[in-house]
């Protein structure tokens, strides 16, 4: 039986080289805990240990408590904009102008020109209008909270009239019935799963109608026997009846992405000059920027969202409004676009380019990997992800890792979660797909699989 009398005392340990580097670190209180912690684990396995092992353990203990969650990884799953992984990475220009707020105070309201207080929503709105020709823009934290606030300031207490084909289930079970009860408005469906006419919405408008809903179907597509009915005549029928039309692009483009050989979806200046009144759409999706919800339309209609006591509690901080600022900016210039804004480069990467990126890395990427796993190169298709263009996939190519039949494929990318940097791909038929659409730091992703010592 080991002599548990023989265990270090806190102080002795303390006073280690070893635990010297993890009290400059963490301060000598945690180091404190940590080792007391190690010494009870050791006293309950009957486990001797002298001191300087339980400096190290208690080291080790306090880095992995240190480390985030909300580290950086390498997306290599094939689809660009995953939600789970962040969704848009943000252009250098973004990045830039958000470190500055965050390290200096900034006019965020406050008009320099007058020295009076000013709107923080003043930084986007002349930008917003430039970009989607609409009359006026304000902006909330996401898409679903712009088209809350939308549907509260509009219609609250009244009808609500949208399509059943656009009644849509976003991401986490969020669904479009769910926002449009806590936005206090009556949902009035109209036509069919897959066919709606101009006369369902005329049948349904009347006294109590408070807005017409048109909702973009980003994330899904009906197709066969369909119709819709397209935004201008929808915002005839709306505008005859005299009430609002808000229509909710979801994703929501600034660009033709068609240009760069995209499927083509609605534009947000497309929608405006259709006539709906309101249009919203999200940041953080094909646009580009962070999480963000943007409300543009008429003047009038903008400054009651305004008004609303909800726009406080979803307003957007000096942060994000600095990244936003310096995302849309880039859209000014859109021949230079797709160089430096990283969504759009991701997306137009042709699959020679990411072919000859994965033969230029495959034999180091085998070199560092168990004996017993293969990697070849392998032909793929990527996807944009976040509901955006769901049938649209792009070919693409990536680094297939197979192994022998028994080995554990979630033990293998279970041991690429725990790399310094994780490495995130896609089991597909039978197999671990490491697509390469999205790899930019080749250095970094090949000193991660080497810090870890796979092979």
């Amino acid at each position: 039986m080991a002599d548990l009398s023989a265990l270090p005392s806190v102080d002795r340990v303390l006073n280690t080289a070893a635990s010297q580097p993890a009290i400059a670190e963490h301060g000598r209180q945690e180091v404190t805990a940590a080792i007391r912690e190690v010494l009870a684990e050791a006293r309950a396995a009957r486990s001797p240990v002298d001191a300087e092992g339980v400096a190290t353990r208690a080291s080790e203990k306090l880095a992995r408590r240190a480390r985030s969650n909300l580290r950086p990884l390498f997306n290599l799953t094939g689809t660009v904009l995953h939600t789970n992984l962040g969704r848009a990475q943000l252009a250098e220009a973004a990045i830039e102008a958000a470190t500055r707020a965050m390290r200096d105070a900034v006019a965020l309201e406050f008009e320099l020109e007058t020295g009076k207080r000013g709107e923080r929503d003043d930084h986007l709105r002349g930008l917003l209008r430039e970009l989607t020709g609409a009359e006026d823009a304000t902006v909330v934290n996401n898409n679903a909270a712009a088209v809350l606030i939308a549907l509260n300031t509009l219609g609250a207490g009244r009808d609500a009239i949208v399509s059943r084909g656009e009644l849509i289930e976003i991401g986490g079970a969020f669904r479009m019935p769910d926002i449009m009860a806590r936005a206090g408005v009556r949902l009035v469906e109209v036509g069919t799963t897959n066919r709606t006419h101009p006369k369902d919405y005329r049948g349904a408008l009347g006294p109590e109608t408070g807005l017409v809903l048109k909702v973009h179907t980003s994330n899904y597509r009906i197709e066969g026997f369909t119709k819709e009915v397209q935004g201008a005549e929808l915002a005839a029928i709306a505008h005859e009846a005299k009430v609002p039309l808000l229509n909710d692009l979801g994703s929501g483009t600034l660009v033709d992405l068609s240009r760069w050989g995209l499927i083509k979806e609605p534009t947000v200046r497309e929608a405006v000059a259709e006539g709906a009144d309101l249009v919203t759409f999200s940041g953080d999706k094909l646009l580009g920027g962070p999480q963000a919800g943007f409300i543009v339309g008429r003047k009038d209609l903008i400054a009651a969202i305004n008004r609303n006591p909800m726009k406080r509690a979803l307003r957007l901080d000096k942060i994000r409004l600095a990244a936003l600022e310096a995302t849309l900016a880039l859209y000014r210039d859109p021949d230079r676009l797709a160089a430096r804004l990283p969504t759009l480069r991701m997306l137009t990467r042709g699959e020679a380019e990411i072919e000859a990126q994965v033969r230029r890395l495959l034999p180091q990427v085998a070199a560092l990997l168990p004996p017993d796993v293969t990697a070849e190169a392998a032909p793929c298709r990527s996807q944009i992800g976040s509901g955006a263009l769901p049938t649209e996939t792009l070919p693409s190519f990536a680094i297939r890792l197979s192994a022998p039949r028994g080995r554990d494929l979630e033990a293998l990318q279970a041991a690429f979660r725990a790399l310094p940097a994780p490495i995130i791909g896609r089991v597909q038929e039978g197999a671990l797909f490491l697509d390469l659409r999205c790899l930019s730091d080749e250095p970094g992703f090949l000193a991660s699989l080497a810090a870890h010592g796979l092979a």
